[in-house]
């Protein structure tokens, strides 16, 4: 069935469907036509997430029946965002009975995998250059993120590119329960005649690029349910909505891990900083590298509170070693604890500082991804302030101070954990973050009541988006 001429009720227009068809043919022409490959799919453990038993999909010689109780999330690498937000989502399938199934679209030999990995690397390039030419990012990457991507028709050209990831579902189920944390392992899906699917939006600002029309669509906030409900400016003229059966407000997506011991993580925060502990401050690094001039000046406007003993820096570099190094060259910093590719003994650091002293600067470095997207969740529960730009981690359960946003879809995060009450707005200058930092750090009363924010929060279930994303996807 053809998605890309009609999208909920919307026609599209034939110069928009030719530019479509032609996308389609390129990649076909440059990566090969695989629509008759018969690919079987096994499965491996994901050392890093044993403790959920996820395993990944993979091509195999012999096809891998699934169990009963699987529950596929399906996935692309870019950046950390939608790995994480996977994570998230076989976290609370775990917690729920089921056993999850790692889908990475981008990690396949075939024609549809390329396509992904191209698109891929020319986004983290453009985005990388946002970060180095003002004009660029003003009068490109700006719009493109907030407006460019917002229009319906750029829908149907995603749509027509997604046909190509078919012939990978092949030999799935049907039926099996389905989460996809990308747009496009959603519309896959939907192509390849999988009837459970959840499409699990990641941003707060509505955008067409986001559609998968046979998905439910899932959204994390009030406005983003608004904007996705009316599809209010994809075009300018006034569209078609989306019926209420295709549309969900969920809450966050978080892990059950994060979740479970929320509270008591809560009142230790506030048991560290009524008794004058340090306060933990917690960095990561995006996979791109973005914000590098931000980062620098944040640690050194740290680095008299670490000597004071008012503040503990805990930086998780991801998988990008050569930033670490960089910032090592300009920064000079002595005496850091470094973790790298020691992810055992991470944990038992993480396990460690709980309930004991952190001082001092950490640096984190895995070159597993699971384990470089994961350090920060073991981090999480043990820090008191997550200092990160506001893409997906504005929406977990930590006091956060944003940095500048990379790309304009980002603003919107902030906002929203602004407007409830567990974040800062928006700093995007170094001047602005650093001013914040010293807020937190000699406001008590500010700092605790945005704990007890989240714990409130949490009550009412804000957090739950995970489970109910998986309770959408096995109808239950």
């Amino acid at each position: 069935m053809d998605r890309s001429s009609v999208i909920f009720g919307n026609k599209i227009d034939k110069e928009t469907l030719k530019k479509a068809e032609k996308s389609k043919r390129k990649y076909i022409k440059k990566y090969g036509d695989d629509s008759g490959a018969d690919y079987k799919l096994g499965v491996e453990n994901i050392e890093a997430l044993d403790f959920l038993g996820a395993k990944k999909m993979v091509f195999a010689d012999n096809a891998e029946p699934l169990p009963e109780n699987a529950l596929i999330v399906g996935n692309i690498r870019m950046g950390f965002g939608h790995y994480r937000i996977s994570i998230a989502m076989a976290s609370c399938a775990k917690a729920l009975g089921y056993e999850p199934f790692w889908l990475d679209l981008a990690g396949f030999d075939a024609t549809g995998s390329e396509m992904i990995r191209e698109q891929n690397a020319m986004y983290s390039l453009a985005s990388r250059i946002s970060q180095k030419s003002r004009l660029f990012n003003k009068f490109v990457w700006e719009p493109l993120n907030s407006e460019g991507f917002k229009k319906i028709t750029y829908n149907a050209k995603d749509q027509k590119n997604s046909e190509l990831l078919v012939p990978i579902f092949k030999r799935i189920p049907k039926d099996v329960p389905y989460i996809a944390t990308h747009v496009w392992p959603s519309q896959a899906a939907i192509h390849a005649g999988l009837t459970h699917v959840v499409n699990a939006i990641p941003d707060n600002w509505p955008m067409g690029l986001h559609l998968s029309e046979g998905a439910i669509h899932a959204v994390q906030t009030p406005f983003a349910y608004f904007g996705y409900k009316t599809l209010r400016g994809f075009a300018k003229y006034p569209l078609k909505g989306m019926p209420e059966s295709d549309i969900k407000m969920v809450g966050r997506y978080v892990d059950h891990e994060l979740l479970v011991g929320l509270e008591n993580d809560n009142a230790r925060r506030i048991e560290r900083i009524k008794s004058g502990k340090p306060m933990r401050f917690l960095l990561t690094v995006g996979g791109a590298g973005a914000g590098f001039k931000s980062f620098c000046e944040t640690v050194v406007h740290l680095l008299p509170y670490v000597k004071a003993g008012k503040a503990a820096v805990i930086i998780n570099f991801g998988d990008h070693k050569d930033v670490y190094t960089k910032m090592q060259k300009k920064l000079k910093l002595e005496g850091v604890k470094e973790f790298f590719n020691e992810y055992d003994k991470l944990k038992a650091e993480a396990e460690r500082i709980k309930g004991g002293d952190c001082s001092g600067i950490y640096a984190i470095y895995n070159e597993d991804i699971f384990e470089a997207v994961y350090s920060t969740n073991l981090l999480m529960p043990v820090s008191d302030v997550l200092i990160t730009k506001p893409s997906e981690l504005s929406f977990y359960p930590i006091p956060k101070i944003f940095m500048k946003h990379i790309g304009g879809h980002e603003i919107y995060g902030s906002i929203n954990s602004q407007e409830i009450g567990d974040g800062s707005p928006e700093c995007p200058t170094s001047e602005l973050i650093n001013e914040m930092i010293d807020r937190f750090i000699k406001d008590k009363d500010l700092f605790c009541h945005i704990v007890e924010r989240i714990n409130e929060l949490k009550a009412t279930g804000y957090y739950d988006g995970g489970y109910e994303c998986v309770r959408l996807a096995t109808k239950k």
